[in-house]
C-alpha cells in the first residue's frame, strides 16, 4: 500500500479517530520536458539575477521580501516566517454538514482518499462515514497541510472517504467578468 501523505485524527464533537490521507490524483505519468541548448543539446539551468545589477546571485544570498511599494521591499528573515507559520494539530475538525449540491464545483481543488489510521479507530470512522451517507451530507472541515490551513470537504466513498480541499473565495474568479458579452 502507498505511504500516507498526512496522518492525524478526524474529530466530530467528542468522537476522534485516527486517519490517513493519500493523494487521489497523480502527475507522475505526465510527460515532462527540460529546456536545452539547441546547438549543444545540453540542459539549461536557471539563475537568480539581481534586477538592478544584472549579476547572478548565489543561493546563500537569496532571501525573501515583501513589496511595500513599487521597487521597495522589506526583508523578511526565515525565523520571522517560522514565527507566523501555522502549526498543524494533525486534526481534521469537522465544522458543519451540507448537501453535496451546495458546493460549487469551481471551489474543488485537490482530492485525497481518507482511510482509518488503525483498527481501533475503524468503528468510529465507519460511524461518521455511514452517517454522512445515510443523511446524504458532506462534512466541511479544517485541516493544516504544508503550513497552510485548508477547508476540506469530506464525503463517503466506498469503505473510506474522499476529502477534497476547497479553494477560498479570493481564489475563484467571478464568471460575470467573462460572460458579459455572451
Amino acid at each position: 500500500m502507498p505511504r500516507a501523505y498526512w496522518k492525524g485524527y478526524l474529530r466530530l464533537s467528542l468522537v476522534t479517530c485516527p486517519i490517513e490521507l493519500f493523494p487521489a490524483s497523480s502527475q507522475a505519468e505526465k510527460m515532462h520536458f527540460h529546456q536545452i541548448n539547441k546547438k549543444t543539446g545540453n540542459r539549461l539551468r536557471q539563475q537568480m539575477i539581481d534586477e538592478d545589477t544584472g549579476k547572478a546571485v548565489d543561493s546563500d544570498e537569496k532571501g525573501r521580501g515583501y513589496e511595500l511599494s513599487k521597487g521597495k521591499y522589506v526583508k523578511i528573515e526565515e525565523d520571522e516566517l517560522k514565527a507566523v507559520e501555522i502549526e498543524s494539530t494533525h486534526t481534521i475538525d469537522i465544522d458543519s454538514f451540507v448537501p453535496r449540491s451546495e458546493i460549487d464545483k469551481r471551489y474543488l481543488d485537490k482530492p485525497y482518499y481518507i482511510t482509518p489510521g488503525d483498527k481501533s479507530g475503524a468503528e468510529a470512522f465507519a460511524v461518521i462515514r455511514d452517517a454522512m451517507k445515510d443523511e446524504e451530507r458532506v462534512a466541511l472541515a479544517r485541516i493544516v497541510m504544508a503550513h497552510r490551513e485548508h477547508i476540506i470537504a469530506l464525503e463517503p466513498l466506498g469503505k473510506g472517504m474522499l476529502g477534497t480541499t476547497l479553494r477560498y473565495n479570493y481564489e475563484v474568479r467571478e464568471e460575470k467578468d467573462y460572460f458579459k458579452n455572451a
